[in-house]
This record gives structure tokens, C-alpha cells and sequence, in this order.
């Protein structure tokens, strides 16, 4: 049976990215995966690379030896098959618990030698989503086009073919009168989140079940 690594970077467990990348995770499922869904902010403790290079020495090479509440993930993605990672874009990048685990997960592999260039020899599909408050139309004006190409190459490179998949102008909360949001027509909001909403979730199912189904294809 094929495992499925699903990651929720989002503190929020049950909003647009936690449900997106869970209904990736049922996809999988529907094709006969194993998934197992880790949410970042729920772990034990955990930070980003500390720079202490034990990846790099003989015994250790191309494993964190960091114990902290990553070490568990970043053992069940060494013996995945396949990899979900979602995030929303805070101030026009991944979370900071993104990043701790990108970094944690992307150095070890890295080998300053010119071959082997990567210590991974395990390549899986990933899949890549970022959810936002910016629109879609506006990923290449404002750069996010740009970033997750960035993330993308390095995943690629790294972990194995990476698929990237966006959800702009999300509904950020239920009730918007709140906080007082001046710039946002909250009804309007709404109104596309109940109709382009279910259609993201069916892409991240199709997704999924396509991870497991043609892993070969996967680019």
C-alpha cells in the first residue's frame, strides 16, 4: 500500500488550506493510499535548521538528527510515496512553521559535493499549495508566481516533481464585521467562496488520487 504524506503548514486546522489539502488526502485514499495528516501547529515544539551539519557527517548523511517535533514527520516523508504540502501566504510568503520544515527538510539533502549533488535517492511526487486573500490574476504582478517557482525548483530538486496548486481570494473569516475590513465586500466574498470553493476541493481530490494513481506522470 502506497503512503501519503499530507501536511497542513496553516495554524488554522479546519479553514481553506487545512480542508484543501485533507480532500487531497481523500483522493489518495480513493485510489487505496495510506495518509497520514500532520498539522504543524498542533506538534510538540519544533524550529527551523539550526545549522549543526550532523546531516552531513557519515553516520547521519542526509537525515535531521534534530528530536524535536518535526523528527517525527520528517521520518514518515523518508519512506513516503507521495507528499502534500499546503500553506496560506502570510505577508507574501509561506508560514514561518512552512519554513521550519522546508528547511529541515530540504539542507539535510544537500551535499556541497559536486556528485552526488543530492543525498535523497527516494525521489516521491509533491504537491505544493498555497492558499491567499490576493487574487489569483495578481500571482505574477505581485511576485507569488515567482516564489513558488522558487519552491517548486528546490522540491523538484530535492524531495521529487513537484505540482503547484493556488486558491486566491479565499474567505479569510465567517463574519467580516468584526474586524471592520473597509477594503473587503464581505457578501461578495462569500458569494465566490460557495461556488469556487467546492470546485478547489475536487481539484485537490483529482489531485490526490492522480499522486497515487500515475506517480510516473507526475510533473
Amino acid at each position: 500500500m502506497k503512503k501519503i504524506v499530507v501536511i497542513n503548514a496553516s495554524p488554522r486546522t479546519d479553514r481553506n488550506t487545512g480542508k484543501l489539502v485533507r480532500e487531497v488526502g481523500k483522493g489518495a485514499e480513493s485510489e487505496g493510499a495510506e495518509v497520514k495528516v500532520f498539522d504543524l501547529y498542533r506538534l510538540e515544539k519544533f524550529t527551523g535548521c539550526v545549522s549543526c551539519f550532523g546531516c552531513k557527517l557519515p553516520e547521519h548523511l542526509g537525515q535531521c538528527i534534530c528530536h524535536d517535533g518535526l523528527a517525527t514527520v520528517l521520518e514518515e516523508i523518508r519512506s513516503a510515496d507521495g507528499l502534500v504540502l499546503g500553506s496560506p501566504n502570510y505577508l507574501g510568503d509561506v508560514t514561518a512553521g512552512f519554513r521550519a520544515l522546508y528547511e529541515r527538510l530540504i539542507f539535510p539533502y544537500v551535499t556541497y559535493k559536486k556528485e552526488p549533488v543530492t543525498y535523497n535517492n527516494h525521489s516521491i511526487p509533491v504537491l505544493l499549495i498555497m492558499t491567499s486573500n490576493v487574487a489569483e490574476e495578481m500571482y505574477t504582478q505581485i511576485g507569488y508566481e515567482q516564489l513558488l517557482l522558487n519552491y517548486k525548483k528546490s522540491l523538484s530538486g530535492r524531495i521529487g516533481p513537484t505540482k503547484v496548486m493556488i486558491y486566491g481570494d479565499t474567505l479569510q473569516v465567517d463574519d467580516y464585521s468584526k474586524y471592520n475590513w473597509t477594503i473587503f465586500d464581505p457578501e461578495m466574498k462569500k458569494a465566490r467562496h460557495e461556488k469556487v470553493f467546492p470546485e478547489k476541493k475536487n481539484e485537490a481530490f483529482l489531485l490526490g488520487a492522480e499522486m497515487v494513481k500515475n506517480p510516473d506522470s507526475w510533473n
